[in-house]
């Protein structure tokens, strides 16, 4: 169950906007059959996120809207995105790779069990940058995929800055689980438990699968 709380941080007329965004972006999203919308009005660290997917021409909700923790300083502007800076990427990006504590969850998806070597590289000076490592790495830094938190539970990689890898330019990119405070992330997108089980339920290996990131001009 979803608290009243975070209820209260969703706009009202958060379907609309999602299916606005949808609408300008048409484009863009042709060959997108499953699409995670996650936007916000504002420079916070908190958005809203809806679920859809395509029939032929249409699109049809599926989840949503819930609420979503994002960067604790918010969306970065197009193409501005840079290592450190808190800041969730925006534009529209293939969701990749899932790694889970578990060695058993609910989805058609492939998905790679965390253990101890199992790495994501945020050291930009490293040739291993922006990239998944099992063992080891000559990298100064790198973020484990086992956590003694909750966060990477469930953990889908967002394809930003993978293909190719731009030295600088953001890391570690992840769809992940949040707290029950919503604690802003480093610039990953969160949800709860209950919300990501049931998109990892819906997500389809044989679609094409994407996340749309955009904050909203007032």
């Amino acid at each position: 169950m979803f608290s009243l709380s975070a209820h209260a941080q969703i706009p009202r007329n958060a379907k609309h906007q999602a299916f606005e965004l949808i609408q300008q972006s048409s484009k863009s999203l042709d060959t997108i059959n499953q699409l995670l919308v996650v936007f916000n009005n504002d420079t916070g660290s908190k958005a809203t996120l809806i679920a859809f997917e395509r029939s032929g021409k249409r699109w049809k909700r599926k989840f949503g809207p819930i609420l979503a923790s994002i960067g604790r300083n918010g969306f970065a502007a197009p193409s501005t995105k840079v290592e450190g800076d808190g800041k969730t990427p925006t534009g529209i990006f293939a969701l990749g790779q899932l790694f889970s504590y578990e060695p058993r969850i609910d989805t058609k998806l492939p998905f790679i069990q965390s253990n101890a070597e199992d790495k994501w590289v945020d050291d930009s000076t490293s040739a291993d940058y922006n990239r998944y490592i099992h063992g080891n790495t000559d990298a100064k830094s790198f973020e484990h995929l086992l956590l003694s938190s909750i966060y990477y539970k469930y953990c889908m990689v967002i394809e930003y800055n993978t293909h190719p890898v731009v030295k600088g330019k953001g890391s570690a990119i992840f769809f992940h689980l949040s707290d029950d405070n919503y604690t802003p992330t480093a610039g990953c997108v969160a949800i709860e438990e209950p919300a990501m089980q049931s998109i990892l339920h819906w997500l389809d290996p044989s679609k094409h699968k994407a996340i749309y990131m955009v904050q909203i001009s007032k």
